[in-house]
């Protein structure tokens, strides 16, 4: 039996190619292929593959968001993350999501089929590049709350907004953005969000 791969890549061009390329190795079977998160966890609880190989940025939900949900729902399912621009932010929260692989997408097919390997037989593979940039970059100054309202933010939502949806008041909201905005060294909220985002702390 070889080993059953899911492709999420919104690059329609680089998915194709890289479903061509890993075909040709003689125990590896692209059983599915996605264009979103949400297309890639469907795809997932369809065909139930071996090992899921996920773009870091997708529409719809991030590789890390869809990793978590098909961990949850499939745990026989290895989950790998290639990324263009590994921030390093996102292996942290890539890891604490249970994904076994995180590779830039510099990477030949070959090297790729290789670690798709090491994951499905149970190991952990992290580009020694992307752990020495995340390490360097340390952890996120940021709490879970702070984040979560600098996210709701960035999408342009006023303060009045995010209250609502938290179920919080103005004052702690605008208290709790202040703060990450602070933390950062913003300017503003919007510009905290950004700088956040850059560094894959939301």
């Amino acid at each position: 039996m070889g080993v059953r791969v899911l492709l999420a890549d919104d690059e329609h061009l680089i998915r194709g190619a890289l479903a061509v390329l890993l075909g040709l190795e003689e125990d590896l079977e692209v059983v599915a292929e996605a264009a979103s998160g949400p297309e890639a966890i469907a795809m997932a609880r369809a065909y139930r593959p071996d090992v899921a190989v996920l773009d870091l940025q997708m529409p719809g939900a991030d590789g890390v968001t869809v990793a978590t949900s098909i961990r949850a729902e499939l745990p026989c399912c290895q989950v790998m993350i290639v990324t263009g621009h590994g921030r390093p932010g996102h292996l942290k929260r890539a890891l604490e999501a249970g994904v076994r692989g995180f590779v830039p997408k510099t990477l030949s097919a070959r090297r790729l089929a290789e670690i798709i390997r090491t994951v499905h037989g149970g190991s952990r593979y992290v580009d020694p590049e992307l752990a020495a940039d995340a390490i360097c970059a340390g952890d996120s100054p940021l709490t879970a709350r702070e984040a979560e309202l600098l996210e709701l933010a960035e999408d342009g939502a006023s303060i009045a907004e995010i209250a609502e949806r938290v179920s919080l008041t103005r004052g702690t909201v605008r208290n709790y953005l202040s703060s990450a905005t602070a933390k950062l060294g913003a300017e503003n909220r919007h510009a905290a969000a950004r700088i956040a985002r850059s560094q894959g702390w939301l």
